[in-house]
């Protein structure tokens, strides 16, 4: 069980982190146009280049995950990645996340303990 957990965290990590850099490059690109100049910076901006990485990584983190445990069991730890996307949220993007929401992550958090048991 531990192992899975390690591995769900692990695989939640790298998919906020994909999404983190993502948000960041897009916020980098300037306004959209079907213009050369947008794509060339859409894909030189090296953290576009690093949330497909990371998405590649929790990509193949999840299917290792699927072939080795039980999906009833593994999905519902997904959510463990509502923290850590409002962790990001605060630490990396600067934005301001309400009370509401961090009680709405427990509340869900709550739920799955009650779904894993």
């Amino acid at each position: 069980m531990f192992r899975l957990i390690g591995l769900i965290l692990a695989q939640s990590i790298l998919l906020v982190a994909a999404q983190t850099f993502l948000k960041i490059s897009v916020q980098l690109f300037g306004v959209f146009s079907w213009k050369w100049t947008f794509f060339k910076t859409a894909f030189t901006t090296w953290q576009f280049a690093a949330s497909g990485v990371c998405a590649l990584a929790a990509m193949f983190t999840w299917m290792y995950v699927l072939k080795h445990y039980e999906f009833g069991l593994a999905y519902p730890l997904l959510s463990v990645s509502y923290i850590i996307g409002l962790l990001s949220a605060c630490l990396f993007l600067n934005e301001a996340v309400p009370l509401t929401r961090w009680i709405g992550v427990v509340i869900i958090m709550v739920g799955v303990y009650f779904v894993v048991k």
